[in-house]
């Protein structure tokens, strides 16, 4: 036969014997009326089955007087696994009359049975096996499956209402000896067999009536969180749509605002464009009719007006770009503004907690001085006292010897002698422990003075973070300084900038002026031409003399003729100038017609 394992007879010995005393306890309760006090045999023997179960496979620890075996280790286990456990922990630990281990451990036993929550603590304790493995050893019935079967056994037991008391009872010095005799057969158990199968159809009617009620109120809060939940995203998506729908309002409105301005724009620049395009016809059927000369001066008069129009609209642009500048300029200076005041406020408060700093430093520099005077007078009385000692050793000695002398002469004296040198002995202990309790009093002391010491350089410490600080708004202001500085020299620019723009738009004006009366004097000529059109010029060699002055042409009386009606004239004749600005100097202009004269060689020189 094969021999069978030790370990797990002893397993299933103890998972029959908690099958037989959970059995018997709950049919017992049945019948005595399910209401159990401490003095009750079965659920003291219930207690006795499962302490002998949980120091199963145990593993002993060593203290410093003898090895340790008890099961309050694993136990108190329970309450960083399940923390509904911790009220029973804190509870038992309370108990005045608790002195062992073991007797906490019987006591966590009863009052988990009252709250019924013996076998959820269990189960928690019996899935995490790497933690029980520094507890019991790889065979116990803790770590096997006997158990998970006695955790399933004790989920029986919450039909039993118990009502023990723990104070007062003497948990520590019990002896734990199981009963056999509770669990033999007789025949008012075998009679009874059909009424505990009524009785236990009811308990298991009630535990599915409970398990079901568990699970309810799990599901209730559940949806109770769910609700809480969902009516907060609610209200959070509802204000999200009043914004939205305030936005999309906004914005509508910004369009509309937009898109009648655009519409203005377009209007204005319809009427410009329509404008511009009549007086650019105009002119240049006017310019038409005219000759090839004035087609040029008109030209060059038309490219500098653009020219002077494209500057007017740059300059424009500029002065947009700076007064958009000088916009965000006022903002940025408004922002400075409130930054400088914020950093002043904080400076004052900064100022103030420095001179808080200061007298707590003062403070503490004066008790500093207190203590060292306190220690100097007491390092006085310690030299006193020194001085004491070393003249009753003195004395001591002196004594001594009158001792040897009078113990040779008189033996009567000895038992005075005595009694002085247990005086002088007490006198010296005593003096001995005062000098003990004055040395303690200066460690005391230097460890006050150490404290203050490390608070005074801890208020150093927090000084030099607020200089820091000072040091840091100070160059921040000078920061800002500089930023103001930076202003006003924009400032300065966007005057000048001003001005040369108010110089452009006067120059503008000046060439305008100057270009209306060139279109006056255009016109004239126009005119002047219609009356001398069919006239011939003359030749040159024809023309010997001046028409005015009736002069002969030489070399210092040219020849000027005028293209329009053909007349020439000597330079001294043409003395009619007109500007144009085309050219830098003035040109001559006839008399009769007002045309521009050409300048020519007389006809005796090459």
């Amino acid at each position: 036969l094969a021999v069978k394992d030790p370990t797990a007879v002893e397993r299933a010995n103890l998972l029959n014997m908690a099958k037989l005393s959970i059995k018997g306890l709950i049919e017992s309760a049945l019948s005595f009326g399910r209401t159990l006090d401490s003095d009750y045999p079965p659920l003291q023997q219930f207690f006795v089955v499962m302490e002998h179960c949980l120091k199963h496979g145990l593993k002993v620890r060593k203290s410093f007087l003898s090895y340790n075996k008890t099961i309050w280790g694993p136990l108190e286990l329970v309450e960083k696994l399940y923390p509904e456990a911790e009220e029973i922990a804190a509870s038992v630990r309370d108990l005045p009359g608790l002195k062992t281990p073991l007797g906490r451990a019987r006591a966590w036993l009863r009052l988990a049975l009252m709250q019924k929550k013996m076998a959820d603590y269990l189960r928690c304790l019996i899935i995490q096996r790497d933690l029980l493995s520094e507890f019991y050893e790889y065979h116990a019935l803790m770590m096997e499956e006997e158990g998970a079967v006695i955790v399933g056994l004790l989920v029986g037991l919450n039909v039993i209402d118990a009502n023990l008391c723990v104070k007062g009872e003497d948990l520590d010095s019990q002896v734990g000896v199981i009963d056999f005799s509770m669990y033999l057969k007789s025949d008012e158990d075998v009679g009874s067999k059909e009424r505990n199968v009524q009785i236990a159809a009811i308990l298991d009617q009630k535990n599915y009536v409970e398990e079901l009620n568990r699970q309810l109120n799990s599901t209730v809060s559940s949806l109770h969180a769910r609700v809480d939940s969902l009516e907060k995203s609610n209200t959070k998506l509802i204000e999200e749509l009043a914004i939205a729908k305030n936005n999309i309002i906004k914005l509508q409105e910004e369009n509309h605002q937009l898109r009648s301005e655009n519409t203005l724009i377009l209007m204005k620049t319809q009427h410009h464009l329509e404008a511009t395009k009549v007086d650019v016809e105009a002119e240049l059927q006017t310019y038409k009719h005219s000759r090839q000369g004035l087609d040029d001066m008109y030209n060059e008069a038309r490219r500098q007006l653009r020219e002077e129009s494209q500057l007017r609209q740059d300059m424009e642009n500029e002065l947009v770009v700076q007064v958009s500048m000088k916009h965000e300029i006022e903002l940025a200076m408004k922002l400075l503004e409130k930054d400088i005041h914020e950093k002043q406020d904080t400076l004052i408060g900064l100022r103030q907690q420095l001179d808080e700093v200061k007298a707590i430093n003062m403070e503490m520099y004066q008790k500093l001085q207190v203590s060292e005077d306190a220690m100097k007078e007491k390092n006085e009385i310690i030299g006193r006292l020194e001085d004491k000692t070393n003249q009753i050793n003195a004395t001591m000695k002196q004594l001594e010897q009158r001792l040897q002398q009078t113990e040779k002469a008189q033996m009567e004296a000895e038992a005075e002698d005595e009694k002085l040198k247990q005086e002088y002995v007490n006198k010296s202990e005593s003096l001995q422990k005062e000098f003990s309790q004055k040395e303690k009093q200066l460690l005391q002391l230097e460890t006050d003075l150490k404290i203050e010491k490390e608070w005074r350089q801890t208020l150093e410490d927090d000084l030099q973070k607020e200089k820091e600080t000072v040091s840091h708004l100070r160059i921040e202001t000078q920061e800002i300084v500089n930023l103001k500085k930076e202003f006003l020299k924009l400032q300065e620019k966007n005057k000048q900038l001003k001005r040369i723009c108010q110089d452009q738009e006067a120059a503008l004006e000046e060439l305008a002026s100057k270009l209306s009366e060139s279109k006056l004097k255009i016109e004239d000529i126009k005119e002047a031409n219609k009356a001398l059109q069919g006239q011939v010029w003359l030749k040159d060699k024809e023309a010997t003399h001046c028409k005015l002055c009736e002069k002969e042409f030489s070399l210092s009386k040219r020849k000027h003729h005028c293209r329009n009606c053909g007349e020439i004239f000597c330079n001294a004749c043409s003395d009619n100038e007109l500007p144009l600005p085309s050219s830098p100097k003035p040109v001559r202009v006839c008399d009769s017609c007002h045309a521009i004269l050409i300048q020519r060689c007389s006809s005796n020189v090459p």
